[in-house]
């Protein structure tokens, strides 16, 4: 490139032939100090000279990264990944909008087969599978058969894109989990492509992508929305980052686990604050790290709130290649790239961050996290005490003493006293008692065939091993069937009462753990395979059994459910479960045998053998030489080559799967699950000016930390929600339901969910769920009812809501419910980044309050008519706007805003009415 600002192209020498390449190390030379700068700072670098047009991406890009700072800045960063990876819950709508693009350019008269992917897109059917079967060695057969039942239209819609679009493949369903399938096979560290070498980066549509990050490929989450327009050739803007430092020392001690460790770290980084910043891990703890480890730790990432967790490339990653099969050909790559680049793990302290902290990782101990947040971490030996005050607090139910709560809860189960079992010379206990406990503990007596046990609150009523936390990690996974082993030989099992699923992220998985002789332990323990992909984690865990599901809502239960997720918000894992705890696969397995989470691990038996010994967690606990003893016996390259060789082929229902060979897609009118997307549909060649917003009323005030799980729910719902109603006046039977995340293919059903979440808490609204009020008329209704009468009255919407707004996950149809509800601008105290950015890329103005503002300072109840002015008039990034609100007994509250417009290009795409708008008009306009 003899134009090239900067002239660093170079040739590297491989095996695989000579390759070009963009030389940190020659700019080193030039005088820049590159050695200064993070690791991810680097890729980022290499990233822009690479793809250098002096158009999109500009000397001003390069400069402003070759010059990064610790205090960061507020400049424009444009990233061009190598790839996308999509799961089938956010790939289905990704699907459908480029379907739908290509609809409105064959209206317009253009050609509709120049609209592809222009680079790589993995798409992986991992998040539709269902927990209906448990605890059978017939259950994995029958989720399948069921999700083929529930999916075969989405799927059909899959198989046809990856026959009518160019650089498509898609991973048929029971294969693997996507971030497991992209740490274990998809990601090459060093990519080459048309002659030259360069990093392997992607974004990815699952805010959990960074898991591969652990493997020293960036890469992050990003909504659907910002996917498609990457996978369309556009690149994605952010601003500069912040690089924050984590520093890691000592190692893991005996007894303690990467989930333990992962769920410490997620509590240091949330408390610290690096929502939209970078995190990079250095320091001599990293050495006693596997790859598997490090991967847990960076899946984490959107529960800390940083947009990447990256761990630079060394022997521990070349190692972790070997093992999972990557060709000789291919590590050598990634050897010899990195060092000459500068991408090599060395000289770490002469690195400058905007900031550091240090964990020394001979202090973590057993953790898990709950009720409702990733971040809140609890101490295992403070968790029977930490729910108890829960149970008080929340729930409104009495507190026991500790002293008494052990006695208590024997009772309840129908026990006698301990200290009349120990008077009696008794070790066990008597099944003969029942006592109903009125303070406390809630308690419910079932009978199921001549079967009778009790449940309360805090019984542990799902148990999941599910997750690409976890599940990619086999020391966690050895660990868990080592436990199981233990567990059955010392003649202890789950209570009745747990619904417990094994859910591995990849067939390797099941495989070493046969080969150790431990899945047949899992499977006595009811730990059966129920399927390969995201289950319990986004909410697919399937019905509870009917007696449960009944005793649970009739007596207003407080039941609980443990997994080894890293997903646990409200009504996510089930509407019904209250309490959801994350924490490793051995302690999943140890909670379901005690079947309740007001138990003391520590010093309370887990229960009783045949002979009414006590059995504790310390006597089914096995020790770090153990499990490293089973994986050195059964981890080999050969599993991974034999799974991975056949990634792409599908079992026979998919193969038999029939599917459209148009190479535009046709739409079925009929369909619930499949339907254009109403965006695009007859747009105008030019954009409209940019509008300021007069007269709009609050469709929802809410507090902080609300979800994209609350705003766009993805599990179950209701026959009497907005979209319930919608599918049985379709014909749809609620057996057929599915989940929101299966529908969102279909505007129609996700207008209707969104902000239908049972748990949200509209502060318009007496009822707790989708409802809100209509200020005019003073009715109380669904949130989308109320939506559509103020569209019939041409009334524009507002959102106020507080901190956090949007955490969780990548989930695009969050901002696109929101724009189609009406909604012009959301107005919070602080935005969650990805969905803040996915707000912009709808057309949705995100407007964040000053100087420590929030909507109960103001006075702000949420009944005032909304003037925002200073969007018509010259709109740049980071403007301040005006804000007036009207009360309904005349007075005004008037106060500014910040337009959350971080960049020029947003400011584009704000004006276009969204990212794919403005990349449909370009294409217009070019062809």
């Amino acid at each position: 490139m003899s134009n090239h600002p900067y002239q660093v192209e170079k040739e590297l020498d491989t095996s695989n032939g000579k390759l070009k390449y963009f030389s940190l190390s020659e700019l080193e030379k030039q005088g820049h100090k590159i050695s200064k700068l993070p690791f991810s700072i680097r890729i980022l670098l290499e990233n822009v000279l690479r793809n250098y047009d002096d158009y999109a991406i500009t000397k001003e890009n390069i400069d402003t990264l070759l010059n990064w700072k610790p205090e960061a800045s507020d400049k424009d960063i444009p990233f061009k990944p190598a790839r996308v990876l999509m799961q089938d819950f956010t790939g289905v709508p990704a699907v459908v909008d480029i379907a739908s693009l290509r609809a409105e350019a064959e209206r317009k008269g253009k050609d509709p087969m120049k609209i592809n992917p222009l680079i790589p897109v993995d798409l992986v059917i991992d998040h539709s599978v269902q927990v209906d079967y448990f605890g059978t060695d017939y259950a994995y057969e029958k989720n399948v058969e069921k999700e083929y039942e529930r999916n075969s239209e989405r799927y059909q819609l899959l198989k046809w894109a990856q026959k009518a679009f160019n650089n498509f493949s898609v991973v048929p369903p029971g294969m693997g989990i996507c971030h497991q399938v992209n740490l274990e096979y998809l990601a090459q560290g060093i990519t080459k492509r048309d002659g030259y070498a360069f990093p392997d980066t992607l974004v990815g549509t699952d805010s959990h992508t960074p898991m591969v990050n652990g493997i020293g490929v960036v890469g992050w989450g990003v909504g659907g929305i910002e996917a498609e327009a990457a996978i369309l050739g556009q690149a994605i803007y952010f601003i500069m980052p912040e690089v924050i430092g984590l520093r890691l020392t000592g190692q893991l001690q005996p007894g303690t686990t990467a989930t333990d460790m992962v769920l410490t770290i997620t509590k240091l980084l949330r408390d610290h604050g690096v929502v939209g910043k970078f995190v990079e891990v250095f320091g001599p703890g990293l050495d006693h790290l596997s790859i598997p480890d490090r991967a847990t730790i960076s899946n984490m990432s959107p529960e800390f709130g940083c947009t990447v967790t990256y761990f630079p490339i060394d022997d521990q990653t070349l190692r972790y290649m070997a093992n999972t099969n990557r060709s000789p050909e291919q590590i050598e790559l990634v050897e010899d790239y990195c060092k000459a680049n500068m991408l090599w793990r060395e000289n770490e302290d002469e690195i400058t961050y905007s900031e550091n902290l240090e964990l020394d990782l001979d202090t973590v101990v057993p953790t898990v996290a709950g009720p409702k947040r990733p971040q809140d971490k609890i101490v295992l030996t403070e968790f029977n005490d930490t729910f108890q005050k829960l149970l008080q607090e929340v729930h409104g139910r009495s507190y026991i003493k500790p002293s008494e709560r052990e006695v208590a809860r024997w009772l309840a189960e129908g026990g006698s006293p301990k200290n009349e079992v120990q008077e009696s010379g008794q070790a066990g206990e008597p099944s003969e008692v029942k006592t109903e406990m009125k303070n406390g503990l809630k308690t419910v007596s079932i009978t199921k065939r001549n079967e009778q046990y009790t449940i309360s609150d805090g019984s542990v009523v799902i148990a999941a091993i599910t997750s690409c936390t976890n599940t990619s990690n086999p020391s966690v996974m050895i660990g868990a069937g080592l436990v199981a082993k233990k567990a059955v030989e010392r003649g202890i099992d789950v209570k009745p009462w747990v619904k417990t699923s094994l859910a591995p992220g990849s067939k390797v998985v099941t495989d070493y753990l046969a080969s150790a002789n431990l899945l047949k332990d899992l499977e006595a323990l009811r730990f059966h395979l129920v399927g390969y992909g995201c289950t319990s984690c986004i909410g697919n865990s399937g019905p509870l059994p009917p007696d449960i599901a009944k005793a649970v809502d009739d007596n207003d239960l407080v039941v609980a459910s443990v997994l080894s997720g890293n997903r646990n918000f409200e009504a996510r894992v089930h509407p019904q479960v209250k309490m959801n705890f994350l924490m490793s696969p051995m302690l999943v397995v140890a909670f379901a045998l005690a079947g309740r989470v007001d138990i003391d691990l520590t010093n309370e038996p887990l229960g009783y053998d045949s002979n009414s010994e006590p059995v504790f967690l310390k006597d089914i606990w096995p020790s770090s030489e153990e499990i490293r003893e089973v994986m050195n016996d059964v981890l080999t390259a050969k599993d991974y080559e034999r799974n991975y060789g056949e990634i792409f082929d599908g079992d026979d229902q998919w193969k038999a799967l029939k599917a459209p060979e148009t190479k535009s897609y046709q739409w079925d009118s009929d369909s619930t699950y499949i339907k254009e997307a109403p965006f695009f549909q007859n747009l105008s060649e030019d954009p409209q000016d940019a509008q300021d917003i007069k007269g709009a009323y609050p469709l929802l005030v809410l507090g902080d930390s609300i979800t994209t799980d609350h705003i766009s729910p993805a599990g179950s719902f209701s026959k009497t929600s907005a979209a319930g109603n919608y599918l049985i006046n379709r014909g749809v039977e609620r057996l057929n339901f599915n989940s929101y995340g299966s529908r969102r293919g279909n505007d129609e059903v996700m207008t209707r969910g969104t902000f239908a979440n049972v748990r949200i808490k509209n502060q318009l609204a007496e009822k707790e769920g989708g409802y809100t009020v209509h200020i005019p008329s003073g009715e109380e209704m669904t949130v989308y009812d109320a939506a559509q009468k103020y569209r019939e009255s041409n009334i524009p919407l507002v959102v106020l809501v507080g901190k956090e707004y949007g955490s969780g996950s990548s989930r695009d149809w969050a901002a696109k419910g929101t724009y189609l509800l009406g909604i012009k601008a959301v107005i919070a105290v602080s935005y969650e980044r990805i969905h803040r950015s996915n707000l912009v890329q709808m057309g949705v103005l995100p407007l964040q309050y000053l100087n420590g503002d929030t909507a109960k300072s103001l006075g702000l109840t949420g009944k005032e008519k909304i003037d925002i002015s200073g969007i018509a008039d010259n709109l740049k990034p980071g403007k301040k706007l005006q804000v007036i609100a009207h009360k309904q007994n005349g007075e005004t509250v008037q106060f500014e805003v910040e337009a959350r417009l971080d960049s020029e290009i947003e400011i584009a795409y704000y004006k276009n009415g969204g990212i794919l708008q403005y990349v449909l008009r370009n294409f217009l306009k070019k062809d």
